[in-house]
């Protein structure tokens, strides 16, 4: 492993870690590189367009296609207490990236000394020499460089300069609503998974280890599996119909009622741990210590305390009933 690459990062994944990095990290120069630029919080359809674009570039100059994406986000480089939490951790949205056509991602560390480059030299150096970008695609909203100096009008002058081309795209509107990170993190704090699969083209997910619970489920007639889940954002506490697959082994999904909360109706004094269970429909085995991806689908209802465990178990068997019409 490359010195300063973080594990868990796929190998198709490489890293600029300092200037002119680029060979010694690829292992090979990038051919004729058409590069999309940005955060790419969630990989939602706005990134995808932008995606899309370099891929039809990249294939007009017979190059490849590339993401360029940053770590930590910026955001929280500058105001860490302030900075919105992640849709995706980093692994997952490399993979997006790539499940959206790029060719190649590259991560830059944001660090001070990369925040301090002037936006002159962030396209000389980095786009010019150390990527050798031939096309490069942001968004209309698009800054960079020290204090947000760069636009796009700056990029295309300084790129016209330098023989890289530049294509602008404009938002992407999902039944009239914007495609943005910040929407979609207000849906899925508000529960409203049905909003943020809208604006990401596919369900929000989180990924986890399955670990030991307290069983309540089982006893109840409708075991769980137990996410360790390893996200920053989860959804409002409630029962959601949902989606599970094993990632380590298992390719296939299964329809699951997944709860997000406190389990009020047993929990005790004190401040309860948030929980995320999920009961996968018509599954049998053993899922302890496997790294799963639960995919939320649609809100069933809020999370409440009932008068009692009959009446628990009831509305547990009324919400696998809605997750088979939903999602099987």
């Amino acid at each position: 492993m490359t010195k300063g690459v973080r594990p868990g990062i796929p190998k198709a994944v490489h890293t600029i870690l300092g200037r002119h990095r680029i060979t010694s990290q690829l292992g090979r120069g990038l051919h004729h590189p058409a590069v999309a630029i940005g955060n790419f919080d969630g990989v939602h359809l706005g990134h995808r367009a932008l995606l899309a674009e370099a891929a039809r570039v990249a294939r007009s100059l017979g190059g490849e296609s590339v993401a360029l994406t940053f770590d930590p986000h910026p955001a929280r480089f500058f105001a860490p207490e302030l900075a919105p939490p992640m849709l995706a951790p980093l692994a997952r949205r490399i993979e997006l990236l790539h499940e959206a056509g790029a060719d190649v991602v590259l991560v830059e560390p944001f660090t001070g000394e990369f925040a301090a480059l002037a936006a002159e030299t962030f396209v000389e150096l980095v786009l010019g020499k150390d990527i050798g970008a031939k096309h490069v695609v942001v968004g209309a909203d698009f800054s960079f460089g020290k204090g947000r100096r760069g636009n796009t009008a700056l990029l295309g002058s300084l790129g016209q300069r330098l023989g890289i081309g530049l294509s602008v795209v404009p938002q992407v509107a999902a039944s009239g609503l914007v495609c943005s990170s910040t929407k979609i993190r207000e849906f899925v704090l508000e529960g409203r998974v049905e909003g943020a699969s809208l604006l990401l083209g596919r369900p929000f997910e989180l990924d986890g280890k399955v670990v030991h619970g307290f069983e309540r489920g089982r006893k109840l007639g409708f075991p769980t599996i137990n996410l360790a889940q390893e996200g920053e954002i989860l959804p409002k506490p409630g029962v959601y119909a949902g989606r599970a697959r094993r990632l380590d082994e298992d390719e296939s999904w299964h329809g699951a009622a997944i709860s997000v909360g406190t389990n009020p109706t047993f929990s005790g004094p004190g401040q309860p741990e948030m929980l995320v269970e999920a009961h996968l429909l018509d599954f049998t085995g053993d899922l302890y210590d496997a790294r799963m991806r639960l995919a939320f689908v649609a809100h069933l209802r809020e999370q409440r305390r009932f008068a009692s465990v009959d009446e628990l178990i009831a509305e547990i068997a009324r919400d696998i009933e809605r997750v088979r019409e939903i999602c099987t």
